[in-house]
Formats: structure tokens, sequence, C-alpha cells
């Protein structure tokens, strides 16, 4: 993706962080100083005391995205704005995370070199869940993982597995973990799943504490769509550990990557490697 010029950018705080204003103003003051106008979104003012505009307005107006917070901030940032085709800059407030890479400290270096055109985009891949309910269709898109599992502890769960309309696989055990390269590193690495370079057009299926040990993680070209439902009980989708969905006896859902991609911004020099090494401690 080609880079645009910067002239103005929407700024997404951290809900419930009030505490953050002044690191917003410090934001706000970087970005002005370069003659790029700010806007924040009317709910992150309204927490801070400040007066913001609409999100559509600032999808709409805005040539960048800020998400000031932490990964689950950029992530929500991220869904809300798909529609609209945005790039996406996350700075931490906090500790490194895989996706809000950026300290408010390089911000003033950073912004600079935005003004000279020197960043990068990443084009990242989606996944796209349909569920089907009485022949209707609702759309919903994950930037990490869409989780099918159980309603109840007590109980373990089947899940019949098609992919491109042929029989996979019966997952039997707490679910499975369906992930975007992205989210390779969140719940799917817990459960045992493969870390996927998050520029590569594949997901992976991983099962959750399986009761047959034969069960293992898949990687599935990106072409590939998938197919699950439950044979004797609903089940719970939950899409990027945030919204929360219930699929009934008889009701499926199909996913696939999505051909539109998020776009985030980052430094030229920035290298997932280095990140993967920092996160997760690698070489200590």
């Amino acid at each position: 993706m080609d880079n645009r010029t910067i002239k103005k950018v929407g700024v997404i705080l951290r809900p419930s962080s009030p505490q953050l204003k002044s690191s917003y103003e410090k934001l706000e003051s970087i970005f002005k100083s370069y003659d790029i106008e700010v806007l924040i979104e009317d709910k992150s003012a309204k927490m801070i005391g400040a007066s913001g505009s609409s999100f559509k307005k600032i999808c709409t107006e805005c040539d960048v995205l800020i998400s000031f917070g932490g990964d689950g901030t950029l992530i929500s940032t991220v869904r809300r704005s798909f529609d609209y085709d945005i790039p996406i800059l996350g700075i931490h407030a906090g500790s490194l995370g895989f996706l809000a890479d950026l300290s408010l400290d390089e911000l003033d270096s950073f912004v600079e070199k935005i003004t000279q055109n020197r960043y990068r985009i990443d084009e990242r891949s989606v996944l796209e869940a349909t569920v089907i309910k009485n022949e209707k269709e609702t759309k919903m898109y994950a930037f990490n993982d869409v989780v099918l599992t159980r309603t109840r502890v007590s109980n373990m769960i089947h899940i019949e597995t098609l992919i491109n309309s042929r029989a996979f696989n019966t997952y039997y055990g707490d679910g499975v973990v369906v992930s975007t390269p992205t989210g390779s590193t969140a719940y799917n690495l817990s459960a045992g799943g493969p870390v996927l370079f998050p520029m590569s057009n594949v997901f992976a299926l991983t099962p959750i504490c399986p009761h047959s040990l034969t069960q293992r993680p898949v990687v599935l070209p990106g072409k590939f769509e998938i197919e699950m439902k439950t044979s004797e009980e609903r089940a719970l989708i939950i899409i990027d550990g945030q919204d929360v969905h219930e699929l009934e006896l008889g009701e499926s859902v199909h996913m696939k990557l999505a051909t539109k991609t998020v776009k985030l911004m980052h430094k030229e020099e920035y290298n997932y490697f280095d990140v993967l090494k920092e996160k997760l401690r690698w070489g200590e």
C-alpha cells in the first residue's frame, strides 16, 4: 500500500482510563507542532473532560486513526473501523504490545518521519465469520480469533468441521480456536497453536484441551472456507474475546479470510521478530 500524506489524525483512548489525559495532551501537542490536525473520539473526549467528534466523523475525515492504550484498544478500534479502510497506528500506554508497539516517548521523532513520508503500512488478514440462523446470515469480523466453546464448564463439546464443504474433523473437548496470523500469539498460542507470521495469508485451527491426544493444530491456506457446527448441544462463539454469540443446534458458522485487510502503521525499521523475542522472552 502506498503511503499517503497525513494531515489529520483521529484518536481513540483506552476506555475507563481518565489518567491518560496528560498523555493525550502531549500526543496532541506533538501532532499539532507538525501542523497535523487532531480529532478525538467523543467517548474518549468525555472521559478526559474534552470535546470530541463522532467515531464516524473521525473515520471519514482523518487519514489515520491513533489507538492509544494497549492491544485490546487497538483490536476494538480495528473492528469498529473495518468498513472505513483507514490505517491505524497503535501507541501503547504501558508496556510494549504485539500490536501497539510505539511508545509516547518515540512519537515526536516518528511524527517527524511521517511528515517526510518515512513510515510503513503492513496489511493484516481478518477472519470473516458468517452465522446462519433460520436462513438469515449475520456477518462478523475478527482481527485475532473466533473461538467456539462450550456453554457450560461441566460439559465437553463436539464441533463438526468441514473444509470447502467436505467433512474434515470432529473436535471433542473444550472447543476450537480459529486464529488469524495476527491472533496466533494470543489464545491460539496459549492453546498450543503455532506462531504465524502476521502478514501471511493463512489461518490456524487449534483444539482447546482436546479429549484425544491425536487432535493437533492445523494451518490452512487463506483461500479455504471452513464450516463449524455442533451436533449435540449449543455452543458459544467468541469474537476477539470481546463479543459473545450463541450457536443453537442445527445452526452453523462459516469462516474464511475477508477480502479486505487491516492496515497498521509502523516505523520503517519495525521488525516483528524483535517484538516476538521481547514479548515471549526468547533467547533468555
